[in-house]
């Protein structure tokens, strides 16, 4: 407890804002990297598929979105935005860093299976263009995963102050 003591509250409250923006974030680059590179043989191949090429890449990147929204809410409840963190005890430290974990890692996750489902639906794309939505429809049913824990980590930080 002494180590905690040490680092103070505020540092363990600012490390789970930052890993709700890092990790969703990094998962969300991976995800629309993959998919923007499966698009691009494809496009390569068939520059008239890079309207549909785009939306799928796009969708694994909503998580780091996500991320950067909760780090925002979470740097405004805490203070950190207009001065008023300072003195933070540890307690309320360790709820702020617990109420980030869900999007930082409920988007790290979803994001890289959003991105494999998104290369995928790049593949249907190149056979079938006219069911192209189909595979579109199956990369939005991971955000749905996402989004919970974007909800969980709202909730959660709304009641961190204690």
């Amino acid at each position: 407890m002494q180590f905690l003591n040490t680092i103070g509250g505020f540092a363990i409250a600012m490390l789970g804002a930052a890993l709700a923006a890092v990790l969703p974030g990094i998962g969300s680059a991976k995800g629309t990297g993959m998919t923007g590179e499966a698009g691009a043989g494809l496009i390569s191949q068939d520059p008239s598929k890079f309207g549909k090429a785009l939306i799928l890449q796009v969708i694994p990147g909503t998580q780091g979105l996500y991320g950067l929204v909760i780090w925002f809410f979470a740097m405004l409840q805490m203070g950190a935005l207009n001065g008023t963190a300072a003195g933070m005890d540890v307690a309320t430290g360790v709820r702020y860093f617990m109420a980030c974990l869900p999007i930082a890692l409920g988007g790290l996750l979803s994001a890289l299976a959003q991105g494999r489902v998104a290369v995928a639906s790049i593949n249907i794309l190149a056979k079938k263009p006219d069911d192209w939505s189909k595979g579109m429809i199956l990369c939005i049913t991971v955000e749905f995963y996402a989004i919970l824990s974007l909800l969980a980590s709202f909730l959660m930080i709304l009641n961190a102050a204690g």
